[in-house]
Formats: structure tokens, C-alpha cells, sequence
């Protein structure tokens, strides 16, 4: 009896994981697929360094103690991509936040060196 509910539990993830998301591009959505693939390449990490230990068998806690830091790591780089401007105005709302600031590479000069600009949106508007 497990081993059907266990198939059954397996297959209705594996339908929901190839099931295609038809979701409007969103902030929230943005961040919740980072915590998703930050969770899962922490899994993966943490799989890595359990297979180089003496007993592998022993530490399967590393795959989730990896995963936790995936999420963590992914939750922080969702959170700060979410964030574009420092004051955004929303339909009559305005918000605030922490603005991402994204580093671009400028042309390169008659001297053969490239500048490195950082720039960061300080207010933004949607009416």
C-alpha cells in the first residue's frame, strides 16, 4: 500500500512539473522561480559534497542543508531583482526599496580601456 501511494505521489509531481505555467510575468513570480532554482541547485551542491565524503550513506542531510542555503541565496537575488527603483509610484501608491543597481561596460576608449558604469533607477512611474 505505501509503495502505490508513493508511485501515485511521484507521478501527480512530475505532471504538475511538466504542466506548463501560463502565470503574467510578475515580481512575485520572479522571485518564487528563483527560490525554486536556488533550492534545487543547493540540492544538487550538497549532493556533490555528500558523495566526497568518507561515508555518503551517513550525510544525506547535506542535500538539505544545501537546498535551505539554495533557497536562501535564491530568495536574496529575487528580492534584490524585484527591487528596480528606489521610489516607485503604482497607480496612486508609492513605494520604496532598496534600487538594484546593474553594472554595464561602456565602449572602449582611444587608451584600450574599458570603463565599467554602474547606474541605478532612483524613481520610476506606471499611471
Amino acid at each position: 500500500m505505501y509503495k502505490l501511494q508513493r508511485s501515485i505521489a511521484i507521478a501527480v509531481t512530475l505532471l504538475l512539473l511538466a504542466t506548463p505555467c501560463l502565470a503574467a510575468e510578475t515580481s512575485l513570480k520572479s522571485f518564487f522561480e528563483d527560490c525554486l532554482y536556488g533550492g534545487l541547485s543547493g540540492g544538487v551542491v550538497g549532493a556533490v559534497v555528500m558523495a566526497f565524503t568518507k561515508k555518503p550513506s551517513k550525510h544525506f542531510d547535506y542535500i538539505g542543508y544545501g537546498a535551505a542555503g539554495g533557497v536562501l541565496v535564491g530568495a536574496s537575488y529575487g528580492a534584490i531583482m524585484a527591487t528596480r527603483s528606489l521610489a516607485e509610484y503604482d497607480h496612486g501608491r508609492v513605494h520604496f526599496a532598496m534600487p538594484t543597481i546593474r553594472p554595464e561596460i561602456g565602449e572602449t576608449n582611444s587608451k584600450g580601456q574599458t570603463p565599467i558604469i554602474a547606474t541605478a533607477e532612483l524613481i520610476r512611474g506606471r499611471f
